[in-house]
Formats: C-alpha cells, structure tokens, sequence
C-alpha cells in the first residue's frame, strides 16, 4: 500500500488498482487530495479496473464529493474502467440526493458495511 496524501487527518492510500481515502475531506484538503488521486491514475495501466473506497470519509461533504467526480473524470482521461465506487452511509445519501448516483458504475451508489 502506497500512501498518497496525509494531512489534516485525511489519508489517501492506493494499492493494486484501488484508491482508498479516509478522514473528514473538506475544501481545505479537497484540491490536493484530487490532485494525488488524479496523478496516481494517470500513471495506472488502461487494462485494469479501477476501485474507489470512500467508506472511510464519514461526514457528509460536497467536497468528498468533487474529489470522488474529478477521480472518476481523471480515470476516464485515463481509459481506466471505474468497477466499483464504495461509499460511507453518509457519502451514499447525499451522492443520491445530489443524483450523482447514475455516474457510478451500474448506476448506483454503492453503500457499504463492515461486513462487505
């Protein structure tokens, strides 16, 4: 596991094809956060899918948000096939409030637990 970003109690990890972040991402952390996301895959190989896991973000935040879509347009550019976007309860609620849910793969936000 490479870690990415660490400030402000957010952390941005990657391994094998996953981007994984955690903390409380707000807009102090957000622009450098998708900046290390957006560089990690642009260096990733078009032939492997791609994971997103926000479970670890549990405030409920427009700018987890705008880091989770500039990810997904940075793995588009990329020719990466997004497989799966993990989502915190809270993250999930407000992604289908907002109606982004249909940008994720098979369309919806994919809420997840522990026990996932």
């Amino acid at each position: 596991m490479t870690r990415l970003f660490d400030a402000q109690g957010v952390c941005l990890e990657a391994v094998e094809g996953e981007l994984a972040v955690s903390g409380d991402v707000d807009f102090d952390v957000a622009a450098p956060l998708a900046a290390a996301g957006a560089s990690w895959l642009a260096e990733q190989h078009a032939a492997h899918g791609l994971r997103l896991d926000l479970r670890g973000v549990d405030r409920v935040s427009s700018a987890a948000l705008s880091v989770m879509l500039e990810w997904l347009r940075s793995a588009r550019r990329a020719g990466l096939e997004v497989q799966c976007v993990q989502l915190s309860p809270a993250l999930a609620k407000l992604t289908a409030l907002a109606g982004l849910d249909s940008l994720l793969p098979q369309g919806q936000a994919r809420e997840t637990t522990s026990a996932d």
